[in-house]
């Protein structure tokens, strides 16, 4: 049986630091990196009024866990945890938060830096945003390439044969395809 605290890294329920095991369970950490993720009241110049994000939750979890695992591994830290929230948020609620533990802060917030990066780009959650003016859409990064400049991605997840995804650069444009794991 694991030390650590087990808890889905997908959750439909208010997000907060408590589900994380404390920094005391790891006396050689002296570097903590913590990024809270809230929804914020704008987008491109659109007034946002809440959104909701979705999930097909076993991939997700998978591909989160996975993430923690190859990030924890890459800059030898002792601990690295995401999660995500689901379902409506309005504005000002944590929708994802991400925390690292490692031995000096340096390796703390590259760890924690990636590991969000990564989580927000490559696992299939979906975001819809709802404006004032009574439009909605959604949005999502397609990502993590450091020479793209801009990404866009239009994808409704009832729709997923008719995803259209672009990532832009400079020179060229690039077609990408999400391969998930089952």
């Amino acid at each position: 049986m694991s030390k650590f605290k087990q808890f889905s890294r997908i959750q439909d329920t208010a997000l907060d630091l408590e589900s994380f095991d404390p920094i005391q369970s790891f006396p050689e950490c002296g570097g903590v990196g913590v990024f809270i993720g809230t929804v914020r009241n704008h987008h491109e110049g659109k007034a946002v009024k809440a959104l909701k994000y979705t999930a097909y939750p076993p991939v997700a979890e998978k591909m989160i866990r996975q993430i923690e695992q190859e990030i924890q591994t890459k800059y030898g830290v002792s601990y690295v945890r995401v999660i995500h929230r689901i379902g409506a948020l309005d504005i000002g609620e944590k929708a994802i938060i991400a925390i690292a533990y490692a031995a000096h802060r340096r390796e703390a917030f590259a760890a924690c830096e990636e590991a969000v990066e990564r989580v927000k780009h490559e696992v299939p959650v979906w975001k819809e945003e709802f404006y004032m003016d009574g439009s909605s859409q959604y949005v999502e990064g397609c990502c993590i390439r450091k020479d793209v400049e801009t990404a866009h991605m239009h994808h409704h997840p009832k729709h997923s044969d008719e995803t259209h995804q672009h990532c832009h650069h400079a020179k060229e444009t690039t077609p990408l395809i999400y391969q998930w794991p089952i």
